[in-house]
């Protein structure tokens, strides 16, 4: 049984027919946009982020696919790095994740939308967890 949500391919054999699932697009796109030279990381939720603190990756953040009549649309949330140009890298990520797509599974994206929800200055380095929490009642002054 299909799921209305799956995206079902055509093909022109007689072998049967091929159902993709949304989230495969998503962590298509994801991968291909985190890939691109500038990009930061992608947008993600609270329960993504707690994901990848436990080591596990989570590819599918930052994208909204939606199924319109003309076809399928997507939304990528993403941070970049300070000193880029923002229009190159956002050409490039939508080059890039149409090519993948269209490559990986034969769905051509009629729109890629690039929302960049800030700028980051640097790799910030991560806080020592001796200095946030001294252990014995230890401060430093």
């Amino acid at each position: 049984m299909n799921d209305e949500k799956n995206l079902v391919i055509n093909t022109k054999d007689a072998l049967g027919e091929i159902v993709i699932a949304p989230e495969v697009i998503e962590v298509i796109i994801g991968i291909a946009a985190s890939k691109v030279d500038g990009v930061y990381g992608m947008r993600g939720t609270f329960a993504n982020n707690v994901t990848e603190l436990l080591g596990r990756a989570s590819h599918g953040k930052g994208i909204y696919l939606r199924a319109e009549e003309e076809g399928l649309k997507v939304d990528i949330y993403c941070y970049l790095n300070y000193g880029i140009s923002v229009p190159k890298v956002a050409l490039e990520i939508q080059d890039r994740v149409k090519q993948q797509v269209l490559f990986m599974t034969d769905i051509d994206l009629v729109e890629v939308n690039i929302h960049v929800v800030a700028v980051v200055p640097e790799k910030l380095p991560k806080p020592d967890f001796d200095e946030l929490f001294p252990e014995n009642g230890e401060e430093n002054e």
